[in-house]
């Protein structure tokens, strides 16, 4: 258990490493590695993989460690074996840039090809990576209408009751006696959900970011933690600071 799931646990005792809810009516679980499942459909669903980061700051001139795509790959390859889906969403900033794929490295391709092979997978257009996927397999969609949930990059303001959204990674911050923790989280409140970040150099954005204004109902609000074995299901309301 990592340090920030370890100081939430005498607060939340015996939770479990998923969060089975529903958004707009549709029975949907939360895994702890920061995947989302439709168990009756047997779909995966994962947000702002940003893979090539590394690469799209260094064509910038700007070094980051050049790992990120590779350990990204590897968590996901873990659940993909894990839960073996029928079908993969991918819902956007899939690369961080729209170069990413076309210079996606050969042992990268081979590698999300063999996620793909054997199962539908759909990538959803995000704002980094506003092209369809270069010498990839998969549908290419703005959004996807499925089960009662529409699945988009970017959370719309209004009344979108079973949006699935990324886009604004969200985490969340919770005190207790004294000690402060954050963590990447689903955010839902049963009308729609936002996905954390999957990609390994990801941060990200608080429930109380201006960038979140209006899209929940904060007294059904609930932060999904994500622990190193567990999710840890926080409302809102009870958030300090």
């Amino acid at each position: 258990m990592g340090a920030g799931a370890a100081a939430i646990a005498p607060f939340l005792p015996n939770v479990p490493a998923v969060a089975e809810i529903e958004v707009n009516g549709t029975a949907v679980v939360c895994d702890c590695a920061g995947v989302l499942l439709l168990p009756e459909s047997r779909i995966l669903v994962v947000s702002d993989l940003h893979l090539e980061k590394g690469a799209a700051y260094a064509r910038r001139g700007m070094m980051l460690p050049p790992y990120d795509t590779a350990a990204t790959l590897a968590r996901l390859a873990l659940l993909v074996g894990r839960y073996d889906p029928r079908m993969v969403i991918s819902l956007g900033d899939s690369f961080h840039d729209r170069a990413g794929s076309q210079f996606l490295p050969d042992d990268y391709r081979a590698s999300l090809k063999a996620l793909q092979r054997g199962r539908e997978w759909t990538w959803i257009e995000g704002n980094h990576d506003p092209v369809r996927p270069d010498n990839l397999e998969g549908d290419w969609v703005r959004e996807l209408h499925l089960e009662g949930l529409v699945f988009r990059h970017e959370p719309q303001q209004g009344d979108c009751a079973g949006e699935i959204a990324g886009h604004l990674h969200p985490a969340a911050r919770v005190v207790r006696r004294g000690k402060a923790v954050r963590r990447a989280c689903f955010a839902s409140d049963g009308r729609r959900l936002l996905m954390p970040a999957f990609g390994s150099t990801t941060g990200g954005l608080e429930l109380r970011h201006p960038a979140m204004r209006g899209l929940f109902d904060h007294a059904q609000l609930v932060a999904h933690l994500l622990g190193r074995e567990r999710i840890y299901s926080v409302a809102f309301r009870r958030m300090n600071g």
